[in-house]
């Protein structure tokens, strides 16, 4: 995919030096916010808004161990939840919406390589993701750069985007596909009416 937003990094450039110093002060946060527990909630907040480059909101929780490649190119929203064992290789540019939750062990995966065997080494790209308010991204899900997730979407668990998810719809499966469209009557079937 190629669009304004596509970043290509080549090898031994100054953006591959700034690249490569960038993942290592990211690994150097993810090691300290990596050692803290479910209690540690506002030291967790802290960390991520240095890696981040930006505070994050009181409401924000993240469950211990997150990884990522730089940080620095991600944007959350309020209210977000990323649970345990997450992903998050942000080169292209990650947004985040609120009120979005991330199950754990997801995959969200901004960056890629070219297909030709002699190229796949030389050069980096990343494709930005956008995750729409009220977003639910279940366990084990991967999303692939250049897609945007709907509001109010759920991805299910284990799933594979690969493509633009539509605002209030469930997609699952590998590739992902839409499985149903999500109504404001889901309430009035889980109360039993």
């Amino acid at each position: 995919m190629n669009n304004d937003r596509t970043r290509i990094i080549h090898r031994r450039t100054p953006e591959s030096a700034a690249m490569v110093a960038n993942v290592k002060r990211a690994s150097a946060i993810t090691a300290t916010l990596n050692r803290l527990t479910f209690n540690d909630a506002e030291e967790v907040r802290a960390l991520f808004s240095e890696l981040i480059g930006r505070q994050v909101d009181e409401r924000f929780l993240l469950i211990p161990p997150f990884y990522t490649t730089g940080g620095n190119e991600i944007r959350v929203g309020k209210n977000v939840f990323i649970n345990q064992n997450c992903t998050f290789y942000d080169l292209g540019g990650l947004d985040i919406g609120d009120d979005v939750m991330i199950g754990p062990n997801v995959s969200i995966i901004t960056t890629g390589h070219p297909l030709e065997p002699s190229q796949r080494r030389a050069v980096t790209i990343g494709n930005p993701i956008v995750i729409e308010k009220n977003v639910w991204i279940a366990a084990g899900a991967t999303i692939i750069g250049g897609v945007t997730v709907g509001e109010n979407s759920v991805v299910a668990a284990g799933a594979v985007v690969t493509k633009d998810v539509p605002p209030n719809t469930l997609v699952g499966g590998n590739p992902a596909r839409v499985i149903r469209s999500i109504g404001e009557d889901e309430e009035t079937i889980r109360q039993g009416n």
